[in-house]
């Protein structure tokens, strides 16, 4: 099975949103259902490690990426660095009972998963969150820098798509529960209203997503899901009847004109181009004055919004915003 929504080059399009929805719908089924048979299934601390190959590779990482952060360690036995960094994720994932699930992937008994990674060389790390795969690190790392990587990872299945992780239980039978979910929240007030929004962007209404997000934030203006989808939708509803030839052209003819050159970086984004579409709009925040600058550097925040608060790269473009502002 090919792994979904594998590109690393930062394209901003209505996976993640979706897959947001998805994930958040999965675990409440897993704790519903946990909830049915008598209360919440638990894992044994044997199962928070895994060994996993390309036929299992669906369900036991595309799947259980619903319900927990899957770290994904791509090793090798003749890999000397692999044997050094091994052994610390495995402790750690233990260590962070339930918030996170290591799969061990063999390269060499996996040659098409390594390749459908991208994979230059090993030790090399990745994550799988609600379907979506994020590169983490590759070649050995200390454990503190692993720990604040792997802080952040949980931080960000919390907070962007509601996933907990798994429950354990030290006297659970290994194997026995495996791929239940763990406590979480129950149904939020505006599942409804985030729904409805999915589906508007299933059918393409980008419109009717944007109101959904809206009646959403008007209620709760810091709702991190509908603030993420808002933004996303909006971007996405800017874009779709541009000529990009065109805009692309005025924004190089004239640099200091703020509407071309936010234009061109709404299309920057959307083409992945994170870095281009924050340094365009910095550039002319240095260049311009007045409601010109005030209205580029609106949209910046707008884009921040899209890419998320967490990226190191909208953690750089602030401060370099505060510095052309300052």
């Amino acid at each position: 099975m090919q792994p979904r929504n594998m590109s690393m080059s930062g394209v901003v399009d209505l996976a993640a949103v979706k897959a947001a929805q998805e994930a958040k719908a999965k675990a409440e089924q897993a704790r519903a259902e946990a909830a049915r048979q008598g209360g919440t299934a638990a894992v044994s601390p044997a199962d928070l490690v895994i060994d996993v190959d390309e036929a299992g590779f669906e369900r036991d990482v595309l799947q259980r990426s619903a319900e927990v952060p899957v770290v994904i360690d791509f090793w090798a036995e003749w890999c000397q660095p692999c044997k050094q960094l091994s052994p610390i994720l495995e402790r750690l994932a233990v260590a962070y009972d339930g918030r996170i699930l290591l799969a061990k992937i063999d390269v060499d008994a996996n040659q098409m998963l390594m390749q459908q990674f991208g994979i230059q060389g090993i030790p090399a790390v990745f994550a799988v969150v609600a379907g979506q795969a994020l590169p983490l690190f590759q070649g050995a790392a200390g454990e503190e820098q692993i720990r604040q990587t792997l802080d952040q990872l949980v931080q960000v299945a919390e907070q962007r798509f509601g996933i907990t992780g798994l429950t354990v239980d030290p006297d659970a039978e290994p194997g026995g529960a495996a791929g239940a979910a763990g406590a979480g929240a129950p149904e939020g007030p505006y599942d409804a209203a985030l729904n409805a929004a999915a589906q508007a962007l299933d059918a393409g209404d980008l419109g009717g997503a944007v109101r959904a997000y809206q009646n959403v934030l008007a209620d709760d203006p810091a709702h991190p899901e509908a603030k993420l989808g808002l933004a996303q939708a909006e971007l996405l509803q800017r874009v779709q009847g541009m000529d990009p030839q065109k805009v692309r052209q005025e924004a190089a003819e004239k640099p200091k004109d703020a509407q071309a050159q936010i234009a061109a970086a709404d299309l920057d984004l959307v083409g992945g181009h994170v870095e281009d579409a924050f340094g365009r709009l910095i550039e002319t925040v240095q260049r311009t004055a007045g409601d010109d600058r005030d209205a580029v550097r609106l949209r910046l925040l707008e884009l921040f919004e899209v890419v998320g608060p967490d990226d190191p790269r909208v953690v750089g473009a602030r401060r370099a915003l505060a510095r052309a502002l300052f």
